[in-house]
């Protein structure tokens, strides 16, 4: 028998799940695109978005994912035989990496592997290495949605200034940004991707990149830019379309405008952050618990390096894709896959699972998420301590 009729969750890091309020601000006619409401819902969108980031830049919006949002981002910078730093610390800033190398772009990558945070010092001695500063950009993801790995971004920049190197410093924020601190001008961070799909709370589609003078001045110099790329009519638009590079996605600015309006206007920014927080202790406590005289096991060993929007899970193969398949098809909850842990042709592949805890999602949702894993757990006889919805329960009942 199943029990999954309902409401299904997706506890997937990404897209996340969207609020009611922002699929019925979607639902509805499509408005003028010459004149009119959407013209003011957008330019006050731009300064909301800008409080999201910390910013006190320019904001570019792309009809596109967070790869495309990459290629922006490289190509408004860099010219073809530019030398950039990547700081990986799982899988996707191998992927940005490699469009770079792609581009034209000679890459220089540090691998801190797949349970591991930036680590400064190697950094440090690689800029102080680079004496004729040939680096033109340094590359890294905040949160890594693979590994769930979370780098200190405050001092990666502040390893980055100290060190009197003036490359630019790119960040991805695609599985943070609204789920935990992001601070954009104190950082000293020129140049940050987003998408709308997590923390924002809507529907895949919309790529943000976020920017400084540094950039601007960067821009003048790229020759990898294309006419569709190019950041600069999208900031400061003659006329609207130029927003977009041709019809805007009216129905996901519908959307986003809903999004904002809650996280900015009614929860506020840090309240959000603070309960990503709290939501993810919860969880790291209940596999603490599950954990004790069993193979299940969080990937990052140190909670000031775990992401507050996603975890990253071990357990014996085939254990942990026999449990995603039980709690989907029996209980109506989808996790995510153990994304770029092993190749899916190796057996180990099926011993890496995922939790999102990202964007719109309480309490009641994260415990009842536990819970279902728990009873999977139970179900198909898989070894696992106990006590993990008492100690989840404890966190989430704390002042």
């Amino acid at each position: 028998m199943s029990l999954s009729q309902g409401r299904h969750y997706l506890a997937i890091p990404g897209p996340s799940v969207i609020p009611d309020r922002v699929l019925q601000a979607m639902h509805q006619a499509a408005p003028n695109i010459y004149e009119g409401a959407l013209h003011e819902m957008v330019e006050g969108m731009i300064p909301d978005l800008n409080r999201v980031a910390r910013s006190s830049g320019e904001v570019a919006i792309y009809i596109a994912n967070g790869h495309g949002t990459w290629e922006a981002a490289l190509t408004n910078i860099l010219s073809r035989g530019d030398r950039v730093l990547a700081l990986s610390t799982g899988r996707f800033a191998i992927f940005w990496a490699g469009m770079a190398e792609r581009l034209g772009v000679e890459v220089d990558l540090i691998d801190f592997g797949k349970s591991a945070p930036v680590d400064l010092d190697q950094v440090e001695a690689k800029l102080k290495a680079d004496s004729n500063r040939s680096y033109k950009a340094i590359l890294v993801v905040q949160t890594d949605t693979a590994s769930s790995v979370r780098n200190d971004l405050a001092a990666l920049g502040e390893c980055i200034r100290s060190s009197g190197h003036p490359a630019l410093y790119l960040v991805d924020s695609m599985a943070s940004l609204a789920c935990e601190p992001f601070e954009m001008d104190s950082w000293g961070v020129d140049l940050m991707v987003a998408g709308s799909q997590k923390g924002l709370m809507t529907p895949p589609g919309l790529g943000f990149m976020f920017f400084n003078q540094r950039v601007l001045e960067a821009r003048k110099k790229a020759d990898l830019v294309t006419p569709y790329w190019d950041l600069r009519p999208r900031i400061h638009p003659e006329v609207f379309y130029e927003y977009f590079f041709g019809t805007a996605p009216t129905h996901h600015l519908f959307g986003l405008r809903e999004a904002l309006t809650m996280l900015l206007e009614e929860e506020g920014l840090e309240a959000a952050w603070d309960r990503h927080a709290k939501l993810s202790r919860a969880v790291w406590a209940a596999f603490d618990a599950w954990g004790r005289g069993s193979s299940i096991r969080l990937n990052i060993t140190d909670p000031k390096n775990r992401s507050h929007s996603v975890t990253a899970v071990s357990m014996d193969a085939p254990h942990a894709t026999e449990l995603r398949r039980w709690t989907e098809k029996k209980s109506g909850v989808t996790l995510g896959i153990g994304l770029g842990m092993a190749e899916p042709s190796d057996p180990a592949y099926h011993g890496f699972f995922r939790v999102a805890h990202m964007g719109h999602v309480n309490a009641h949702m994260t415990l009842g998420m536990l819970a279902v894993i728990d009873a999977g757990l139970k179900a198909l006889n898989i070894p696992h301590g106990e006590g993990a919805i008492e100690a989840a329960s404890r966190v989430v009942s704390e002042a």
